[in-house]
């Protein structure tokens, strides 16, 4: 087997998915808002993420969501938008059936979760094996997805994540540990053209950048797409201390939606910013309180917002 291609560098989003008073997709407001993020300067998109609340959807979702990431993006003349798709699942067969129904969707690429029912099962030697395995039937190429908070607190260490490198069609892992310790080990150990690096969260966007990681996969871009292109032109145009500023700036912002409720706080926030789409999310879940979303006035985060409309 030749040797995969990863995703180019830059800045992608975990897209959120939009529900109606029905509990079935919102299907203008996604489009809506893969158009926001493709003006917004995003290299990519991924959809079914953690933030796309994977779980909750049937595959005909799944498969929906992908179609209509892609068509939107390639109707309105954004065909270089890179669209990753999201493909875990509890075991190796249907990993793979989602992998060939990504590719199938538009996906030119799939991030896989490790599998966590059979906690007791997944050894070291178990999930190098469970990825190598959706390496080889998936006909598109894997990044390895590490999530401690949805992988009932497994944590691939990066040892194991190079052993994985090594394979030809696994080209790229998203450490939504935020451990960048582990983000430069494997940085210094794999060339970009190769392996690529993508930190989880924005509050390490830059100090990522400068430990050689390839970009950014985090979920408050979802809010500021362009504040977040801003900072990696700054930064790839060796001007450190202007993205520093606007990395100062982030570290509060994306503490800020997690504390108000994670998913479905950004969807209230994109909702009452942006004018499009609800706060609603699929159970368990629920959705943002409104007086914690109300209080992000006078905040960090409200100096991002208006940067971003600025922009």
């Amino acid at each position: 087997m030749t040797r995969s291609a990863p995703p180019p560098p830059g800045v992608y989003v975990p897209a959120v998915v939009f529900f109606d008073e029905n509990d079935e997709l919102d299907i203008p407001a996604i489009k809506t808002h893969v158009l926001r993020l493709a003006k917004g300067g995003v290299t990519g998109i991924l959809v079914q993420g953690s933030n796309g609340e994977a779980q909750h959807l049937s595959h005909t979702e799944r498969s929906l969501t992908l179609r209509t990431t892609r068509e939107t993006l390639d109707a309105n003349g954004f065909r270089d938008v890179v669209v990753v798709a999201g493909t875990g699942a509890q075991s190796t067969r249907e990993t793979i059936e989602l992998c060939k129904e990504a590719r199938d969707a538009g996906a030119s690429h799939a991030l896989v979760l490790t599998p966590s029912t059979w906690l007791p099962q997944m050894t070291k030697e178990n999930i190098i094996l469970f990825h190598r395995s959706v390496a080889d039937g998936s006909p598109i190429p894997v990044m390895i997805y590490n999530f401690p908070v949805v992988t009932a607190g497994i944590d691939i260490d990066s040892d194991t994540i190079a052993v994985l490198a090594t394979h030809p069609n696994i080209v790229g892992t998203k450490l939504s540990d935020n451990n960048l310790g582990k983000i430069h080990r494997l940085t210094s150990t794999f060339s970009p053209l190769e392996f690529v690096v993508f930190p989880g969260a924005s509050d390490v966007f830059a100090p990522g950048l400068l430990v050689g990681s390839a970009g950014i996969i985090g979920a408050i871009i979802n809010v500021l797409p362009k504040v977040h292109t801003k900072l990696y032109a700054l930064w790839k145009e060796g001007k450190t201390e202007e993205a520093l500023r606007i990395q100062a700036l982030l570290v509060h912002g994306d503490w800020f939606v997690k504390k108000i409720g994670g998913i479905s706080g950004l969807k209230a926030i994109v909702t009452k910013e942006f004018g499009y789409g609800s706060g609603r999310v699929r159970g368990p879940l629920v959705p943002a309180p409104t007086d914690k979303v109300e209080a992000l006035e006078g905040t960090k985060l409200t100096e991002l917002i208006a940067l971003e409309k600025s922009l």
